[in-house]
């Protein structure tokens, strides 16, 4: 099939990857040409323009940063709506809003194409082991038509109801995940003020109830001081702002959004346990 990928950043280089390993032809558009080179060297094409992505592409794929980016892509200069094409796909895979997903599927419904708002669960090494979980809104026989798809670089695709479900479910887990980052930052920094081996804590954590591949892994970043990015703290600020605009308004995820806000300035290029860091020096 032929397959557009806009948006070439940490995710979505191995995601269009893994459509690029299954056989499809690739298109790809990034503002940034020097990051279509891994793709390009493989024999995916490369657009000059969204507008021309459309055009080659049946199925589009996004994955940009937020909601500015997105509106950018449809209504900007030689952007997706300029491509004069009707029966397309655009497979939303960033994390949105649910606003905008609804906003760019009605526009994609005049000019008789489908919208899909399809973000994942995961960061880069799950997009790079093939194991995401895509979270897909939309019309269900669109949604299954892309369906083979997601598979590609998914390992489920959980189906959520209509345009802009996809974006909500995929804020409420974000909205978990700040939560469980947030703490498991304010107990190693209680070992910190109570003189403990932060390993012995997580020793206790990784072997318990408690345990998680999330948690193991962030807490062994904290415990080699490693803050090297896979999901970034301002990203994770963003999905938070975006979770509370969407209505989002419970104690423990409102100041979880507060503080990831509040860190951001200082942290904001370093992975989201680096809330750690801004914990350990208030």
């Amino acid at each position: 099939m032929d397959i557009g990928w806009i948006g070439l950043g940490k995710m979505g280089i191995p995601m269009a990857q893994q459509l690029l390993d299954a056989g499809h032809t690739l298109t790809v558009y990034n503002r940034t040409k020097e990051k279509e080179k891994s793709l390009t060297k493989q024999g995916a094409a490369s657009a000059e323009s969204p507008k021309d992505v459309l055009k080659q592409a049946e199925v589009t794929f996004l994955m940009v940063s937020d909601d500015e980016a997105t509106r950018a892509l449809f209504t900007g200069k030689d952007g997706l709506l300029d491509a004069d094409a009707t029966d397309k796909i655009i497979v939303n895979a960033s994390t949105v809003s649910p606003h905008i997903s609804r906003e760019m599927a009605k526009k994609c419904e005049q000019i008789g194409s489908h919208y899909v708002d399809a973000p994942v669960s995961g960061s880069v090494p799950q997009a790079e082991q093939q194991v995401l979980v895509s979270i897909a809104g939309g019309d269900a026989a669109i949604v299954d038509k892309v369906r083979p798809l997601l598979e590609c670089y998914s390992k489920q695709v959980v189906y959520t109801g209509k345009v802009g479900s996809g974006n909500a479910t995929k804020l409420a887990v974000n909205t978990f995940l700040g939560i469980i980052t947030e703490g498991l930052a304010e107990v190693l920094d209680f070992c910190d003020n109570q003189d403990l081996d932060p390993q012995n804590l997580m020793e206790v954590l990784n072997n318990g109830s408690l345990h998680s591949p999330f948690v193991e892994m962030k807490g062994k970043a904290v415990l080699n001081d490693n803050y090297e990015a896979a999901f970034t703290l301002e990203h994770m600020a963003k999905d938070l702002r975006l979770a509370r605009e969407s209505g989002m308004d419970a104690p423990v995820g409102t100041r979880v959004a507060e503080m990831f806000s509040d860190a951001e300035a200082g942290f904001g290029q370093e992975d989201v346990i680096a809330i750690f860091k801004y914990l350990n020096q208030t």
